[in-house]
């Protein structure tokens, strides 16, 4: 059987009627519906009738994607309706043309049947073919099958207008779901099917306002294919639609944003000549249900300038706007954001292989290529078409090269489509892409900040905006990611700053690397170490620093040294001086670096060090001065550290994990004023604390899990009861010892148990530990006795205390407060409680998840959004049910801001992100407790 398709189909829809019955009432009304709908409909009002329907009538019902008929009282008296009728079944077989019978004031069993007034019809028509028995159980063998068929019955429907309405928004939808898509989307509709009942589901929220979402994503991520598939699935439920397509670049045209809305007025409006006031069009629209696609929208202005905004819509009324900029959500007010992923592999290769071999799966033999594409492509939707249409009928031998190229250049295509999002962005915005693209993919957002920082690009707003932009995204662990091809969109427009590798901004290629720096090709002369800001070598076969590079005094501004063939044999000390604008010197993973220049510390900016996993480094060289504030030697096999660290003052975080050879810690380390991460976790060797070490003056964080330490310094305990102290212990000290001092800290007067206090190592499971703790932290906050404006720990248990006046099963909590709440001074801040749940199979993710307390309020102005987020912190995965105590000060500018709009608390609203899954996991419970004065008395 054939399927109907709009590609060989004239017409949507033919019309049969009886035109005395309904010619001038009914079925015009209907053709005028359909054609507002903008539904190519044949009706037949001027053809001369014969004996026989004509040819032409014929090739027009056959020209048809839907045959409607109109069952009118007088129809069955007509041999031309009923040799349509048979025409049209003839079609419903062998063409699987859609039918639908309206039944126009009669009923059905009369049309099924040849009774009622539609039989007296019939009957006059068997008298004049009573010779031809033949003709007459033709047409009544349409007439019981055409009855049969779902359809409209007038009767049901009193208004005519209604009626009208219901059957021309049923045939668009027949049309979408059965005609148009099946077909014309086949290749590019894989992996959407679930993603539209995502964005159908989101739509349908209850809201009183126009609800309003947003699609956001990088480009040819697939945002448009899936707003313009939702839309067809859904736009015959609305009173009007319509889709603007490439907003962006229409109205980058002559009066492009005035078209734009005049399209968006005619189609809702159904009116091609529509009215040039634009306050009774939008009147008109306020009165309509409507569904609106914005597509590819890039600015804020551009929404303002075709629509102004939401308040001239129904409530009812659902807009779709697709971008690859967050930014510009926000500032409609955009609340729920639908962020695009990438294809599933299964679906990627399915629609790869859409394009590539004209089937759902790769041909026999070119599975290996296949895969190689998937790789490179991840799962972005456009380059999966591009590249399988790319590939089409091409030998193996031009795959394999293409492949080999795509390694090193982008697809002109995708680098079109994907540049978009790069052009967008300013001088500074585009140098921290680059960066990023170049060097950074993976890394330590802080480190990045840190070196663009140095160079002038303010990278707190930078970084924000890629990550608006969908440029870049801030992973687990506080890393950097970029999308592959993204990541290779930006080496690829560093590669075309010139064909000489030396001429070109950044280097990150060993070979152009070795090239440059070996044999001085192509260096500007401009250009010397002292611009050098940051210099990698991670995994390389660097023994010393430093003579290989013989010609230093000419480095490019960047230099990323990604290698194994890059050797040095002979330090050279003389090369430090020239680098003194170095911010950060990453070694990591240099296997055979076995010594380091002392002047290395000299360096007055350096201010991060990494010798992460230099296997073979045994000791740092003596220090004499420096500015560092990060130092990583996880993994070395230092066995020491020298005395004179003790100069590095403003060191703050000191690695040491994995130090297998490390035995013992100089007493001099009390003296680094900043230190506030000392990390031995994994330093199995070491067996002893200096005693000293309890003179830090700052709060640290000390990790000794997975040490052969026993015990804990006495001079230690001091910092515990100074709230400095977060601890996480080792196995073996928490088997041989149990830690008495977390009992004395806790009976001691003066334990405030801050942000850096209290037990928060996962693996310990003291419940009257965390109950103490609790009412200790009640006694602590209600006198007063904080520095902080907020803090929090984390403690075993499955209840919320009993001094948590508001408390609730759940994550939300409502609560009624009087009007005057933040205008009355003895109200300070908020105790929360939340009882937190994980899953077992969150232990091997090693993942944090991000823990959040809202406060919801209503106001009486219109002050815009009304979710406060007061607080927000990291927790771990732990085992069992934990208790998550916090506290949050209001401070003068939250009192302004809240007098202001008048605000009345209303709720606190408790998020784990991202979401878990699994219904056993996340807040369980929750509670609220108020701080007031010390000296007040009420306990609202």
């Amino acid at each position: 059987m054939a399927s109907s398709s709009r590609n060989n189909k004239k017409y949507d829809v033919f019309v049969s009627f009886r035109g005395e019955d309904t010619r001038d009432n009914f079925s015009s009304h209907l053709y005028s519906a359909l054609s507002r709908q903008n539904i190519q409909t044949f009706i037949d009002d001027q053809l001369n009738r014969g004996d026989e329907i004509s040819e032409s009538l014929v090739n027009a019902i056959e020209a048809s994607a839907i045959s409607v008929i109109v069952f009118s009282e007088g129809y069955a008296s007509s041999r031309w309706c009923l040799d349509e009728l048979v025409k049209i079944l003839e079609c419903k077989k062998e063409y699987a043309q859609i039918v639908i019978p309206v039944f126009y004031r009669v009923d059905p069993s009369d049309v099924r049947n040849q009774t009622g007034s539609f039989g007296n019809s019939f009957s006059k028509l068997e008298e004049r073919f009573k010779e031809n028995s033949k003709k007459l159980q033709t047409w009544r063998n349409a007439l019981k099958e055409a009855a049969t068929l779902s359809g409209f019955p007038s009767q049901n429907i009193r208004l005519e207008s209604k009626l009208i309405n219901e059957i021309a928004n049923h045939i668009l939808k027949r049309l979408v779901d059965q005609v148009f898509r099946p077909n014309d989307n086949k290749n590019q509709l894989v992996g959407v099917e679930s993603r539209v009942e995502e964005i159908e589901s989101l739509l349908g929220a209850q809201s009183k306002d126009v609800y309003a979402l947003g699609i956001w994503g990088i480009g040819g991520i697939g945002k448009a294919t899936i707003a313009r598939a939702t839309f067809d699935k859904i736009s015959s439920d609305f009173e009007g639609s319509c889709f603007l397509e490439n907003v962006r670049e229409e109205s980058q045209k002559p009066g492009g944003l005035a078209c734009l809305r005049q399209k968006l007025l005619s189609n809702l409006l159904k009116d091609k000549n529509v009215s040039l006031d634009i306050g009774l069009n939008f009147r008109r629209l306020s009165r309509m249900k409507v569904l609106i696609v914005f597509d590819d929208v890039t600015c804020f202005s551009q929404l303002e300038s075709i629509i102004g905004s939401l308040d001239c819509l129904t409530p009812v009324s659902r807009i779709i706007i697709t971008t690859r900029n967050k930014q510009v959500l926000r500032n409609w007010g955009v609340r729920k954001i639908y962020e695009m992923e990438a294809l599933e592999y299964h679906h990627a290769l399915e629609l790869f292989s859409r394009h590539a071999f004209k089937q759902s799966h790769p041909d026999v033999g070119y599975e290996k290529f296949s895969s190689k594409v998937m790789k490179y492509a991840q799962g972005v939707p456009l380059a999966l078409k591009v590249l399988g249409c790319f590939l089409y009928e091409r030998e193996k031998e031009v795959w394999e090269s293409a492949i080999n190229k795509l390694q090193r250049i982008l697809h002109p295509s995708i680098l079109e489509v994907l540049k978009i999002s790069y052009d967008s962005l300013d001088d500074k915005e585009k140098n921290i892409f680059l960066d990023v693209a170049c060097f950074f993919q993976g890394e330590n957002v802080n480190l990045v900040m840190k070196f663009h920082d140095a160079s002038g690009f303010y990278p707190e707003i930078g970084i924000s905006i890629l990550v608006d932009k969908s440029l870049i995204a801030i992973g687990s662990y506080n890393q950097i990611r970029m999308h592959d091809l993204l990541q290779e969109l930006g080496r690829e427009i560093v590669r075309q700053e010139s064909i000489n590798p030396g001429n070109r901004s950044r280097l990150w290629h060993h070979e152009d690397i070795y090239e440059v720096l070996t044999y001085n090709t192509s260096l500007p002369s401009n250009l010397s170490a002292e611009k050098l800001v940051l210099l990698e070598v991670p995994g390389s076969s660097i023994e010393q620093l430093w003579d290989g590079v013989k010609h230093y005094s000419k480095l490019n501004q960047i230099i990323h040294v990604a290698c194994k063939k890059l050797i040095a044999k002979t330090p050279n000390p003389t090369l430090m001086p020239h680098l003194n604008k170095l911010v950060i010197l990453i070694l990591r993973g240099s296997k055979s670096l076995k010594s380091l220049p002392a002047e290395i510390f000299n360096l007055e900016c350096l201010t991060e060090l990494d010798l992460s996993d230099c296997s073979k480094l045994k000791r740092l060289p003596e220090i004499l001065s420096g500015n560092m504030s990060c130092l990583f030697l996880r993994g070395t096999a230092i066995e020491e550290l020298p005395s004179s660290i003790e100069l590095l003052h403003r060191l703050g975080y000191l690695d040491l994990s994995d130090c297998k050879r490390l035995k013992s810690l100089p007493s001099s380390l009390y003296k680094l004023k900043s230190l506030g991460v000392l990390d031995l976790r994994g330093c199995s060797n070491l067996q002893r604390l200096p005693e000293c070490l309890g003179q830090l003056s700052s709060p640290i964080l000390l990790n000794l899990a997975k040490t052969n330490i026993e015990r804990i310094p006495k001079s230690i305990i001091q910092l515990f009861v100074l709230g400095y102290l977060l601890l996480n212990y080792s196995e073996r000290f928490q088997s041989v010892q149990k830690p008495p001092f977390l009992l004395r800290g806790l009976d001691a007067d003066h334990c405030p148990l801050q942000l850096y206090s209290g037990i928060v190592n996962d693996a310990l499971r003291i419940q009257h530990i965390g109950h103490l703790l609790a009412v200790r932290w009640k006694e602590m906050l209600e006198k007063g006795d904080f520095s902080m404006d907020k803090g929090h720990i984390l403690l075993p248990g499955n209840e919320i205390p009993k001094w948590f006046k508001f408390q609730s099963v759940g994550s939300f909590i409502t609560w009624e407060m009087p009007p005057d709440f933040f205008n009355n001074s003895r109200v300070q801040g908020i105790v929360f409680s939340a009882i937190l749940a994980f899953s077992d199979r969150h232990v091997d993710c090693g993942r944090w998840f991000s823990f959040s307390f809202e406060l919801k309020v209503k106001t009486t102005k219109d002050c815009g959004p009304l979710d406060t987020r007061l607080f927000q912190s990291r927790v771990n995965y732990v085992e069992s049910y934990h208790l998550h105590l916090g506290y949050y000060m209001f401070c003068e500018e939250d009192f302004n801001g809240f007098w202001k709009c008048n605000c009345i608390p209303e709720a606190v609203h408790f998020n784990v992100f991202p979401p878990l899954e699994c219904q056993c996991c996340g807040v369980k419970k929750c509670g609220i407790h108020l701080l007031h004065t010390p000296d007040s008395t009420n306990s609202m």
